[in-house]
C-alpha cells in the first residue's frame, strides 16, 4: 500500500540548494552569455512559482512498505497546476509546455532517462538550481567519465548503467587511458562523500545528477537542447550597429565638427569621370607598350630559351 505525505523538509532542502548554487555560481558566466537567456528566464520564473510552498505544485514524500520516495509530484498534479495558474488554452498546450521545461532540465521523471512529461501518476522531481541551464557551463568529457565511473562503484539497481552509458564509459576509458587512474581516484573520492550523506538526500541528489547528464548526454533518439543554434550564436556575437546619441551639448558639438570635417574632405577630393580615367590608362599603355615584353617581343633572342 502506498501513502502520500507532505514533504515538510522540501522547503528547507530547496533553500539549502539555492544557497549552494548561489555560492557555486559566483565564478560562472552570466545569463547574457547565452543566446537562450530570455527563454531560460521565463522558464525559471514559472519554476519558482511551481516551487512556492503555499501556491505551488504539491511536493510529497511517497511512502511504501519498504522504502520512501522523497520530494516528488505526479504529472497529473503538474498539468492541473499549469491549467489553473498559467495562461494556457487546453491540456495539450499545458502538456507541451511541461515537456519543453523537462527537455531543458528544469524537472525530470525519477525512473526514466527520457526527459518527457506524461499526464498520469508518474513521479517527477524538480532540478536543483545549480544544474539549471542558465548557468551557461558545458561539462567536459572528463566530468562525464568521473560520473559514470562513480556509478559503477555503487551496487544499487537504480544506479546501474544503461546500455548506451556503458558504451560511453568504454569509449571514454579508451579515450582517457593515460589519465584514467586520476579519473578513477576522483570518482572514488566523490563516492565516499556521497556515502556520508543522508539516505533520502542521497536519493534526491543522485536523481538530479542523473537528470543533468540525461540532458547534456541524452540517450540515443533524444534531442540535445544544450546545443547552441549557430544563427543565435552569430546574432549574439555580432556587434551592434545602432549608435546611441550624444548625451551632452559638448559631445553634440564634437560630433557635428567631425561630420563637417568629413564632408569637407569629400568636397576637396578630385572626382574624374570614368571615361577620362579609361582614356588616360589607354594613353599610358600605348606610350610604354614597347617596353612590355608581353606585347612586344625583345630584339635579342633569349639564350636561355633558344
Amino acid at each position: 500500500m502506498v501513502t502520500m505525505s507532505s514533504d515538510k523538509g522540501g522547503g528547507r532542502r530547496k533553500n539549502d540548494n539555492q544557497q549552494i548554487s548561489s555560492s557555486n555560481q559566483a565564478g560562472t558566466p552570466t545569463h547574457d552569455d547565452s543566446p537562450n537567456h530570455l527563454v531560460y528566464a521565463k522558464m525559471e520564473a514559472i519554476i519558482e512559482r511551481m516551487q512556492d510552498e503555499t501556491n505551488g505544485v504539491p511536493v510529497r514524500t511517497v511512502k511504501s512498505f519498504m522504502s520512501k520516495i522523497p520530494s516528488v509530484f505526479t504529472g497529473c498534479d503538474l498539468i492541473l497546476w499549469m491549467m489553473k495558474n498559467l495562461d494556457v488554452d487546453d491540456q495539450a498546450e499545458a502538456l507541451h509546455l511541461a515537456h519543453q521545461m523537462a527537455s531543458h532540465g528544469y524537472l525530470f521523471p525519477i525512473d526514466d532517462h527520457m526527459l518527457t512529461v506524461k499526464n498520469d501518476n508518474t513521479f517527477y522531481r524538480f532540478q536543483t538550481p545549480y544544474f539549471w541551464p542558465s548557468n551557461c557551463w558545458e561539462p567536459e568529457n572528463t566530468d562525464y567519465a568521473v560520473y559514470l565511473c562513480k556509478r559503477t562503484m555503487q551496487n544499487k539497481t537504480r544506479l546501474e548503467l544503461a546500455d548506451y552509458e556503458a558504451e560511453s564509459l568504454a569509449r571514454l576509458q579508451k579515450m582517457f587511458s593515460r589519465k584514467w587512474e586520476f579519473i578513477f581516484m576522483q570518482a572514488e573520492a566523490q563516492s565516499k562523500v556521497d556515502k556520508k550523506r543522508d539516505k533520502l538526500e542521497r536519493k534526491v541528489l543522485d536523481s538530479q545528477e542523473r537528470a543533468f547528464w540525461d540532458m547534456h548526454r541524452p540517450m540515443p533518439g533524444c534531442v540535445n537542447t544544450t546545443e547552441l543554434d549557430i544563427k543565435k550564436a552569430c546574432r549574439m556575437n555580432k556587434p551592434s550597429t545602432s549608435k546611441s546619441g550624444p548625451s551632452t551639448s559638448t559631445e553634440q558639438a564634437e560630433c557635428a565638427q567631425k561630420e563637417i570635417a568629413t564632408l569637407k574632405s569629400k568636397l576637396d577630393r578630385s572626382n574624374i569621370k570614368m571615361s577620362k580615367v579609361a582614356e588616360s590608362y589607354i594613353n599610358y599603355f600605348e606610350q610604354y607598350i614597347e617596353y612590355d615584353p608581353f606585347f612586344t617581343p625583345p630584339d635579342v633572342a633569349n639564350p636561355w630559351t633558344s
